[in-house]
């Protein structure tokens, strides 16, 4: 992606549409942003190598101008309310743009296109998709006060996926229905205050980014791609293992940070019904991450007689197992550093 430079520069438009939507202070310009920032995450979909690419950039374009085209309308609708005495109901106002931001970013019960979509990306694609892309509908998510959609979501995001990854089988689809469960967690952190879903977002995304780097290097695109590899090499089942579960949110591992601090402000807030369904979800969650690291870890599984070596970078390797040191052995440094001041 990097040795491309039309690529590049739809890198940086990506990101200023991004800036442009957090940094309005109208909606028209958080619109412009929303806008840019989809036509130049278009291109950067396409791949000449993979035929599903065109089809996601396609189904892309077409959900995220549907939304666009909703948020616009209710952005007129609020004008004429605010200037002209239009006869329009509040609530109703932020709750249309509040489901055309919920659409954008992939929330339930608006998440059907999201799977599937990521089904036809590459690894850095997916993973753009799953982190930067949701900034700029989050963060306009929290100018909004519309509580009741919100818990709605949220509740309804962290059930479909913590239950649609049940009986996945692709890596990609894996990835999506769990981001969609922490997306879930996301809006409700977003009920609370901005840092709390700010903090739970970057730890989120890190996370991810661990484990979508060292899919990459490998090219892993279903589980059972990954169980042969690992008999070769039992030095990195281990860590993406542990990252599996980091990221599932396990405790001691770095992943069970952001939920240990939004647990605590549901607490706080006497929120406890949104509590258990959270913690329901993130254990079933759990149960599909713990599958396949007892699929990889308890079989016996027979290698063929000949056997794909890729050769790998060994700087991505060691830079690979730093992170992943990280992800594992986060929580209780920053335990430690927070005992010790």
């Amino acid at each position: 992606m990097f040795n491309n430079s039309s690529k590049i520069l739809f890198i940086f438009m990506m990101i200023i549409g991004t800036l442009i939507t957090i940094s309005s202070n109208s909606w028209l310009g958080a619109w412009m942003g929303l806008e840019i920032n989809l036509l130049s995450f278009i291109p950067l979909m396409s791949d000449n190598n993979n035929f599903k690419s065109t089809e996601s950039s396609l189904k892309y374009f077409l959900t995220q101008a549907l939304a666009s085209t909703i948020l616009l309308f209710s952005v007129i609708i609020l004008m004429l309310k605010n200037y002209m005495n239009y006869p329009v109901y509040d609530n109703f106002i932020s709750m249309m743009i509040l489901s055309t931001l919920l659409l954008k970013s992939g929330a339930a019960p608006f998440h059907f296109w999201f799977p599937n979509l990521m089904e036809g990306l590459s690894w850095i694609n997916a993973l753009l998709l799953m982190t930067w892309q949701k900034i700029a509908p989050l963060i306009l998510i929290s100018y909004l006060n519309s509580t009741n959609l919100l818990l709605f979501s949220a509740i309804l995001s962290v059930m479909v996926g913590a239950i649609g990854g049940l009986n996945q089988t692709s890596l990609r689809k894996l990835m999506s229905f769990s981001s969609i469960n922490h997306l879930g967690w996301m809006l409700s952190a977003l009920n609370i205050n901005n840092s709390v879903w700010m903090l739970y977002f970057s730890f989120y995304s890190f996370l991810s980014f661990i484990l979508i780097f060292m899919f990459n290097i490998y090219k892993m695109f279903h589980i059972n791609q990954m169980f042969p590899w690992f008999m070769k090499s039992k030095i990195m089942k281990f860590p993406i293992m542990m990252n599996f579960l980091s990221l599932g949110g396990l405790p001691p591992f770095l992943g069970f940070l952001p939920k240990w601090i939004v647990i605590e402000q549901l607490t706080f807030n006497k929120n406890y019904f949104l509590l258990m369904i959270l913690l329901i979800s993130t254990l079933i969650t759990l149960f599909f991450y713990l599958r396949i690291c007892y699929s990889a870890f308890m079989l016996n599984y027979y290698e063929n007689n000949w056997m794909y070596f890729m050769m790998v970078n060994n700087f991505k390797l060691n830079l690979y197992l730093i992170l992943s040191f990280f992800s594992i052995f986060g929580l209780m440094m920053i335990s430690m550093i927070y005992f010790i001041y």
